[in-house]
């Protein structure tokens, strides 16, 4: 990747490179940082919040970056975008609209189907992709159990004795299956 990229700088301009998903490249870390070190290279990362936010990206190009999360809209934000917009009907309709989806796309579709196919590709890739793939889970239904019940107490306190029966479950089949492997 870096012979690639280095055969298409233009060595008197700045050179924009963006890599998207770029932590499923092998060793791109040190294809990011020999482009660092070029003075006419402005270098953009995409990727997983599994290996982004892990911590291990950072201490690869620790002083050499600046992370922006891409986060859901806050209930302040999505009521000043409709009010810009003059969609705003009142708080308490804005609130129920903001607990079906707080995301920034959302806001251009108006399509109810359209809507849930794009939470289903963010719930799919956060967690079916990135968790299982990161923490190298088994059982992905057991998982799925665990989150719809912890979605489905959303606002409530929680605690790991409040789940005691899911969690023993995935504990002790990762501990059977550690002990198969190994």
């Amino acid at each position: 990747m870096y012979d690639y990229l280095q055969n298409k700088l233009l060595p008197d301009k700045m050179n924009y490179i963006f890599l998207d998903e770029i932590q499923h490249v092998h060793d791109f870390e040190k294809v990011v940082d020999s482009l660092f070190i070029k003075d006419n290279v402005d270098l953009y990362l995409t990727g997983s919040n599994a290996y982004f936010l892990s911590g291990e990206i950072a201490t690869l190009l620790t002083g050499r970056y600046v992370q922006l999360n891409m986060l859901p809209l806050s209930f302040k934000e999505f009521v000043e975008w409709h009010k810009q917009n003059d969609l705003f009907t009142d708080r308490a309709d804005m609130f129920n609209k903001y607990l079906q989806s707080s995301f920034p796309y959302t806001l251009f579709t108006s399509d109810d189907l359209e809507r849930m196919e794009y939470l289903r590709g963010i719930y799919s890739t956060i967690v079916l992709t990135d968790i299982v793939t990161r923490l190298e889970v088994h059982d992905v239904p057991v998982l799925e159990r665990v989150i719809r019940t912890l979605f489905s107490d959303i606002g409530s306190p929680i605690s790991i004795k409040k789940l005691p029966i899911l969690y023993k479950v995935i504990i002790t089949r990762q501990i059977t299956k550690r002990l198969i492997v190994t």
